[in-house]
């Protein structure tokens, strides 16, 4: 079956890997992760890079076209640049893979370069606050300014397209939406908002603490003209030109108006789970596999079942749902 796409029982396409390369952060955000930061994975059962290779090669003969590399924060692992070049360096169905990434940034000043060189060629960097009292407060750490920098260390590196993502919380920074999107306007970057979900590890998400998409809309329409930019498609933000453009931003409504029909994402763990929706409660254990002789066949046959699997929507609207049992942290977004 090699070279036939990944389909679920929806007809949906799979095209994107998401990998998470560690499960530890250097921040402590509060709708994430508790101060004293949650139990790490093992280190033995973290892949190796070259696992992730070879998962990432058995998934671009397959139709993947897309790794995104998250955590954690993936810049913590030591072998990032190497690794980016690995992956970088793999052929798929539809040449090169394009490798891009989700970081909060703190790295950015010393390893933009070299990332850049190794082959990544997009970077989402996450910014909640431009307020230094109010990022102190939100991730427990004193590091506005070092994000700050690795913004601009990014953009020297020729990333193109920069994407500062936002989760917009009630009561917290809701007040900062139009500032943020005149800061990343400023700086060549296309603003993100993201409805929290319910992925943090203490369970304590609140729909009604959550600020809505329509809600982020409607703050922006007070100060901009919005006009929107294309179908969605299987993108997880609806995009808006401002002012007639070439700014757009981009929010993201997970919750309020899922893009589930769409999805073509599959998630490996950063200890060798396969996951076929971020939500999901089911894992397919890739890691035994990897580690326990089996042939790519077997990897392949593994990714399809895991696909197979895969639910009409995340479900977070029905009566019995659940979260996940692990956070966004061990997920990886």
């Amino acid at each position: 079956m090699r070279g036939e796409p990944l389909v679920d029982a929806f007809g949906r396409v799979h095209r994107d890997l998401r990998i998470s390369l560690t499960d530890r952060c250097s921040l402590r955000c509060t709708y994430c992760m508790p101060a004293e930061g949650v139990p790490w994975l093992a280190k033995d059962n973290i892949l190796t890079s070259a696992e992730i290779e070879r998962v990432a090669r058995v998934a671009a003969s397959v139709g993947i076209v897309e790794v995104r590399l998250t955590g954690g924060e993936p810049l913590l692992r030591r072998d990032v640049v190497d690794l980016v070049g690995r992956l970088a360096r793999i052929e798929g169905e539809q040449g090169p893979l394009e490798i891009s990434m989700t970081t909060n940034g703190l790295r950015m000043p010393e390893l933009a370069a070299p990332l850049a060189a190794a082959g990544l060629t997009r970077v989402n960097i996450s910014l909640d606050t431009l307020r230094p009292d109010r990022f102190l407060e939100l991730t427990r750490r004193d590091r506005l300014d070092d994000v700050l920098a690795g913004i601009a260390a990014s953009r020297a590196a020729g990333f193109d397209p920069i994407k500062i993502n936002a989760v917009a919380m009630r009561g917290t920074n809701e007040d900062e939406i139009v500032d943020l999107v005149r800061f990343a306007v400023d700086n060549d970057a296309q603003m993100r908002f993201i409805e929290q979900m319910p992925l943090d590890a203490g369970h304590v998400w609140s729909r009604v603490q959550m600020v809505r998409g329509e809600e982020i809309l409607d703050r922006l329409r007070e100060v901009f003209d919005l006009t929107p930019v294309g179908e969605r498609g299987a993108a997880p933000a609806e995009i808006w030109a401002i002012d007639g453009g070439p700014a757009t931003v981009g929010v993201i409504a997970s919750v309020t108006a899922p893009f589930c029909g769409a999805c073509d994402r599959v998630r490996l763990t950063a200890d060798g789970q396969l996951r076929n929706c971020l939500f999901a409660r089911e894992e397919s254990d890739l890691l035994a596999l990897l580690r326990g002789g089996a042939d790519d066949d077997a990897i392949e046959a593994m990714l399809r079942l895991c696909i197979t699997g895969k639910r009409a929507g995340h479900g977070i609207d029905d009566e019995g749902f659940l979260q996940p049992d692990r956070p966004m942290s061990a997920i990886g977004g």
